[in-house]
């Protein structure tokens, strides 16, 4: 059995499928190489908002039944918007594939976007704003972002502001939709026990004729950082929220590889990182604290977040550059080197078990990258990288007076 098959219709619309024959169920979506970050200053918010307004009526359908289509065979529609890509994406049993596809094709191609429904969506999306406002997490990464993609589309709100949604009328998503509609720009993908000859035939049924007549965008690479310290105080919280962080590798740096190895070595999910072996084991300041690294097709940020008790707030700062600085001027011993290794090559693979998961991550390899990376040889880079190129990757990028320090911390009594 082919690891995936590939088909590219004439329209220039791809589609990519995974045959597994160990599940009933199919995942499968439209990935678009368009996001928040390919809005114009008039148009702040309108990827999200497009997202919403999919599933609020169609050329074939008003917005019950859209919803109703999938869910009442005990299935999922789904999307989401990100700063470089939307995606509508749904969960079905096979024999359900059909209309799975159908109404991706719907959603995705044909919206009608009713004045009514952006009124009433418009709404939500407010709703939406406060509660990502009130959650403090989301918050101060917004935040975050602002500060390290200063003036930049990477750094704005993905949600938008409340004034620019305000705006929004049938004829600007009209527009926004067709503009960003690109050949070679938009990937549909899929796994499940399906062969990819019954997926590539109804590909052909549903997209065939589909005319895609927009202009692929010239993105505006970042060219402005300046490492800045903030603190806010807020009435809502208790503990002190904190995010260390600066630019990183964007997706094709070749040094990518060993500085998300780094990364995941000094803050990822296991519970043996550095950092949480310091912060919450040897000295009981944090609950958590993790690290994220975002690579953009041209740019990137790495961030340390953790939340502690006021009185604790710097020492947990002093304590995660202590961390950085030692895969500065320590190299890793070759039993540290090879833990590292095995560590991360054990949660890709996991990670590669959750087939939703792969149906995405093999459409972002075909707009990123205009190919699909197998798991082997991800698990033979990441063998292939000496001590030597973790510590140089951490040199290059994590220099210490490049970082920026954003602190949201209880608002102190008058």
């Amino acid at each position: 059995m082919k690891e995936y098959e590939i088909l590219e219709l004439p329209n220039g619309i791809r589609v990519v499928h995974k045959e597994v024959s160990h599940t009933k169920v199919v995942h499968c979506g439209f990935i678009l190489d368009v996001g928040s970050r390919d809005e114009s200053a008039e148009e702040l918010g309108i990827a999200h908002f497009w997202e919403h307004m999919a599933f609020k009526g169609t050329a074939n359908r008003r917005a019950f039944h859209i919803l109703n289509r999938l869910e009442a065979v005990g299935g999922e529609l789904n999307a989401y918007t990100t700063k470089e890509k939307v995606c509508f994406y749904a969960s079905v049993l096979d024999e359900h594939f059909h209309k799975a596809f159908d109404l991706l094709t719907d959603i995705t191609f044909h919206s009608t976007f009713p004045e009514k429904e952006i009124l009433k969506e418009r709404n939500v999306i407010l709703e939406e704003m406060a509660m990502y406002h009130d959650t403090t997490e989301d918050a101060i990464q917004d935040h975050f972002d602002e500060l390290v993609f200063p003036n930049h589309p990477l750094g704005y709100n993905i949600l938008g502001t409340s004034d620019s949604i305000a705006q929004f009328k049938q004829e600007d998503f009209l527009k926004f939709v067709q503009k960003n509609l690109t050949s070679g720009h938009l990937v549909f993908s899929s796994i499940g026990n399906i062969p990819a000859k019954v997926v590539f035939e109804k590909a052909k049924k549903f997209l065939g004729d589909i005319k895609l007549t927009g202009t692929p965008q010239q993105r505006i690479k970042p060219d402005y950082y300046e490492p800045v310290r903030k603190i806010v105080e807020r009435r809502d919280i208790t503990q002190s929220h904190s995010i260390i962080g600066l630019p990183a590798p964007h997706f094709e740096h070749p040094k990518r590889l060993p500085f998300f190895m780094l990364v995941n070595l000094l803050g990822g999910p296991s519970l043996n990182s550095r950092l949480n072996l310091s912060l919450r084991e040897k000295f009981g300041l944090v609950y958590s604290i993790e690290a994220n690294f975002t690579p953009y097709t041209d740019a990137g940020q790495v961030s340390f977040f953790f939340a502690t008790d006021p009185a604790s707030q710097r020492r947990s700062e002093a304590l995660v550059m202590k961390e950085i600085r030692q895969v500065k001027k320590k190299k890793l011993g070759p039993m540290q080197l090879r833990q590292v290794k095995e560590q991360l090559v054990g949660q890709l693979a996991m990670a590669e078990e959750n087939n939703m998961g792969l149906m995405l991550s093999m459409a972002k390899g075909l707009l990123d990258q205009n190919k699909i990376e197998s798991l082997d040889n991800i698990i033979r880079g990441i063998r292939a990288v000496t001590a030597e190129q973790l510590m140089d990757a951490a040199n290059e990028f994590l220099v210490e007076e490049q970082f920026s320090y954003l602190t949201y911390q209880p608002e102190l009594e008058a």
